[in-house]
């Protein structure tokens, strides 16, 4: 288009150039070279940067450049404009095979025994809030004896004996844990009279710990007239393991 190149050099040129031209407006002038840079060619280009000057040319250019940013339609950000619409996906990344639709709220199971949540465990307060379970427990003690009374024999005699014999079992147990426990709570007073004394208090080791409970269990069973039978037991229990523990006699 040489009209318009011709035009577009004699805008950039300047106020002369354009009243050679033909009278026009700034305003005009700079229309038509924009319009004119737009159409001229490399070689053209170069020409009227040469004739103009590369700083007056450079600002031509710019605001040409912006001038089609501006004018461009803005992009919409890919996402969710509104909360409640669906989501918009991609068409160029795939699904997944497995997504989340809806959320599902995963209930999760709580162990009370083993979680922060329920406190720490207190063998002392355990005892005394659920002291009622003793008397329950008698009760159905009593209960099984008076059920064995009248099964002499038969399959629900022996259930009945075995659960008499778990519930004597439970009771010993609990007796023993009690006992062991009063123990730890005389040595704590004694180290705590020693404190206040003014004396160093001595923390027995564990295996000190272990002849004490012993020691009382001794005690006991003499008090009850079954240590023989306790001893006896634990002699026989002790042969038995040395005697798997010696080596097989070969035959010839």
């Amino acid at each position: 288009m040489p009209g318009t190149n011709s035009s577009a050099r004699a805008a950039a040129c300047g106020p002369r150039g354009a009243q050679e031209s033909g009278d026009l407006d700034p305003g005009a002038a700079a229309r038509d070279l924009q319009r004119g840079i737009s159409n001229m060619s490399f070689e053209e280009l170069l020409e009227l940067q040469s004739q103009v000057g590369t700083k007056t040319y450079k600002q031509f250019v710019t605001a040409n450049s912006t001038k089609k940013q501006v004018s461009r339609p803005p992009i919409q950000s890919p996402g969710v404009a509104d909360k409640h619409r669906p989501l918009e996906m991609s068409a160029k990344i795939r699904v997944p095979f497995l997504r989340q639709v809806v959320p599902i709220c995963k209930k999760v199971a709580r162990d009370p025994r083993f979680d922060d949540l329920s406190g720490e465990y207190n063998p002392e307060v355990f005892d005394k809030t659920y002291q009622f379970l003793d008397d329950i427990r008698a009760k159905e003690k009593e209960l099984v004896k008076k059920q064995l009374k009248k099964h002499r024999s038969g399959e629900q005699h022996e259930k009945l004996q075995q659960l008499l014999q778990r519930m004597e079992r439970q009771e010993m147990a609990q007796q023993e844990r009690k006992r062991q426990q009063e123990l730890r709570l005389a040595l704590k007073h004694e180290r705590r009279a020693q404190a206040q004394e003014g004396h160093r208090p001595y923390f027995l080791k564990k295996s000190e710990q272990r002849q004490l409970a012993l020691a009382e269990k001794f005690k006991e069973l003499r008090r009850r007239r079954k240590l023989e039978s306790f001893l006896s037991r634990k002699r026989r229990r002790n042969a038995g393991k040395d005697k798997r523990q010696l080596p097989l006699s070969k035959e010839y």
